[in-house]
């Protein structure tokens, strides 16, 4: 029996590289891989379960939280608040070894707050922190590396995209997701920042010698514009924490909450608005007919057998479940090689969950593993996305900045290998809703 599935889901998988390989949109070519799979391999109508599937992954009260966080990030970046980030956190990193390296990370989990993309970040963050490292005389491989490392966080620190797309696929709380990725988020930002603090301890080099002394009164004036943020980004946060407001509610009144930061910084105007609100549209659109392609192929998935007989079929090797994590983490940073963070969660649920569940782990937990796994896939060459990002902005050998990013993959690395010893990490946080 499992043969049979086993070429069938040979078959499949071949044709869907097949469609990749071609240049086909990733979202057509999870709909014709699955339109393939009912129509030759089953007798199921393709119809009726490409509307059911389709319909029942969209019509989510929850799924509405991501437009209005997309359109939230949208409203903010174009409120010039990465000048805001980079102004208010320059004045107080004087002390640290590595200065204004930090900045990096530090405004890259700010601006993350109020995102949740990965490529966002490290565009916005890097217009501003690349040209002012660049012209004070930091070192450019560890200024590179420290952006493409820290822009990953846009995918882990709530409110993020990539975890309402996890939570409506896995069929797990999105308010819990939001709150499993804090701490393991301030875990990530600790590492970078703490080896930018060696790297500046072991040569003086890496950092500049120009620093300028501020009095303390001086340093709020600078901080002053960043406040209204970053209340703006504890409210939504602790109102889901709190249990005020639904994900969908408290993305709503992000939303409001940015516009009136953008109406007080004078930067709101009709085009702004009208900028804004297409760009989220455009790329909540992508996202949903990505959901919908992936829905449909986990159908013909399941009609086909193919997630029970993988599950099966490793659960009769005994692998440790430790040694399964090592597998799914070599696989991610594999497909991550080729495709990007959202399409590789959707791409993979319907196999992956079921082999997760059966060696005994937390399918929350899980969320924030993999999500961490593909931030390191966000910066593996040839198709890392912050990678291309990057080069963009400065005009640099792609592999290049692969090799500047290195040692924050290690540290990405490092950190999934943490909450995988110690899932308390990820799972404390929301364990304290249950109360």
């Amino acid at each position: 029996m499992f043969s049979e599935t086993a070429q069938v889901a040979f078959t499949i998988v071949a044709f869907l590289f097949l469609l990749l390989g071609s240049g086909t949109w990733i979202a057509l070519s999870l709909l014709g891989v699955g339109w393939v799979g009912l129509t030759f391999f089953t007798s199921v109508p393709v119809e009726k379960s490409l509307a059911t599937s389709i319909w029942q992954t969209n019509a989510s009260w929850t799924l509405a939280a991501l437009p209005l966080f997309i359109w939230m990030g949208e409203i903010l970046f174009r409120a010039k608040l990465s000048e805001t980030l980079f102004r208010g956190l320059t004045p107080w990193l004087g002390w640290l070894p590595g200065r204004l390296l930090h900045v990096n990370v530090l405004g890259s989990g700010l601006f993350a707050a109020v995102c949740g993309s990965s490529a966002a970040t490290c565009a916005t963050v890097g217009r501003m922190s690349l040209p002012e490292l660049d012209r004070l005389g930091y070192d450019r491989t560890l200024a590179i590396g420290s952006l493409a490392g820290s822009a990953t966080l846009g995918l882990l620190i709530p409110p993020s995209i990539i975890m309402i797309v996890y939570g409506v696929a896995a069929d797990v709380s999105i308010v819990r997701l939001f709150l499993a990725g804090v701490l393991p988020g301030l875990l990530i930002m600790s590492l970078f920042s703490g080896y930018i603090v060696v790297r500046a301890l072991l040569s003086s080099r890496v950092t500049s010698s120009v620093h300028q002394q501020l009095s303390l009164s001086e340093k709020f004036r600078d901080t002053r514009g960043l406040i209204p943020t970053v209340l703006l980004i504890l409210g939504v946060i602790m109102s889901i924490y709190a249990g005020i407001a639904t994900a969908t509610e408290a993305a709503a009144g992000g939303v409001v909450g940015s516009l009136i930061l953008a109406a007080y910084s004078r930067t709101l105007s009709p085009q702004m608005l009208t900028e804004s609100l297409m760009s989220a549209t455009q790329l909540s659109c992508m996202i949903f007919l990505i959901l919908s392609g992936a829905a449909f192929l986990t159908t013909s998935f399941a009609y086909l057998g193919i997630p029970a007989a993988v599950a099966s079929w490793v659960g009769d090797m005994n692998l440790h479940p430790y040694t399964l994590m090592f597998a799914l983490c070599i696989l991610y940073i594999i497909l991550g090689c080729f495709i990007e963070g959202i399409s590789m969660i959707v791409l993979t649920t319907a196999v992956v969950l079921p082999l997760v569940s059966q060696a005994g782990f937390d399918l929350l937990w899980f969320g924030i593993f993999v999500i961490i796994v593909v931030e390191a896939a966000q910066i593996t060459p040839p198709l890392g996305f912050n990678l291309f990002v990057i080069q963009g902005l400065t005009g640099i050998s792609i592999f290049r900045v692969a090799w500047a990013a290195l040692p924050f993959f290690i540290l990405l690395i490092t950190g999934a290998a943490i909450i995988t010893l110690f899932p308390a990490v990820a799972l404390w946080l929301p364990s304290t809703m249950d109360r």
